[in-house]
């Protein structure tokens, strides 16, 4: 999906450093975004604020058009623009920046092979998303097959969350969702995940990354910015926030973890 880029671009004096939050991150935990927001402030040595919308292609928008300094995204939209991109850092998930989609269903529900969600009524996550849609679309589409002609119906829910409790209850009949949130709501929301079970899991990918427009490449502040995401682990505030999150920590990663990513959306792009 293609972005119209508008507003006044950040100057390099901005009071704020902006850092923004797809619905790929677990937003609803005050105490999380709270532990974040203190630990950025103190490194990069000012105000910091959390920039949250409804969509990725919103905080996508921002972040293209140099309105945001930075943002955790999603590596379906990274591809798409980077180009006009620079990689910060890459969230580390049991020692290494890569995770996967998963293709759930209710945990009561016999099935055993994605073929079997023929007919359902699907949960998306988002149109920009990977894990939420990306990877389902191109496994579709390398079947000769579009959603409209698999799924009896299907619809996004704009958060990852969201798509595990439409499945559990019973709203849809299977969705795609984020492996990595699917694993941590596992552990801190169990029983709203145990009514759900894994059918598929893909390839491992590269982890939905940090990235930051070219526009604002040596922006001092970036440099601190990035300094405080590879150095997390070893601040008391920044393992609040990595427990939390049941991260590792943050890597250096280079364009080419998100090929793999970017070779689905060609398959796409070429089945139409």
């Amino acid at each position: 999906m293609l972005i119209a880029c508008s507003g006044r671009q950040l100057r390099a004096d901005e009071d704020i450093f902006k850092f923004g939050l797809t619905p790929v991150f677990l937003t609803s935990d005050l105490e999380l975004l709270g532990h974040l927001r203190a630990y950025l402030s103190s490194k990069i040595g000012g105000p910091v604020e959390l920039v949250m919308r409804r969509t990725y292609q919103e905080i996508t928008a921002l972040l293209v058009s140099g309105q945001i300094h930075s943002a955790w995204i999603c590596g379906y939209p990274y591809v798409q623009y980077r180009d006009s991109l620079d990689l910060v850092a890459t969230p580390c998930w049991h020692g290494k920046p890569l995770y996967q989609s998963y293709l759930i269903a209710p945990s009561d529900r016999t099935v055993d092979d994605w073929r079997e969600l023929r007919g359902d009524i699907h949960a998306f996550s988002d149109p920009d998303s990977n894990s939420g849609f990306l990877v389902t679309r191109t496994l579709l589409a390398e079947n000769g097959m579009m959603p409209d002609q698999f799924f009896a119906r299907h619809f996004f829910t704009y958060g990852h969350r969201n798509v595990v409790r439409a499945v559990a209850s019973r709203l849809a009949h299977s969705g795609s969702v984020d492996g990595y949130v699917w694993e941590v709501m596992q552990k801190t929301e169990s029983a709203l995940v145990a009514r759900t079970r894994i059918v598929r899991r893909s390839e491992w990918l590269g982890f939905p990354p940090v990235a930051a427009p070219k526009s604002l490449a040596g922006e001092p502040r970036l440099a601190r910015f990035k300094d405080a995401l590879m150095t997390m682990a070893d601040d008391s505030e920044g393992r609040k926030v990595l427990d939390l999150l049941k991260l590792d920590g943050f890597v250096p990663t280079k364009p080419s973890l998100f090929d793999a990513i970017a070779a689905k959306v060609e398959t796409v792009r070429r089945f139409g």
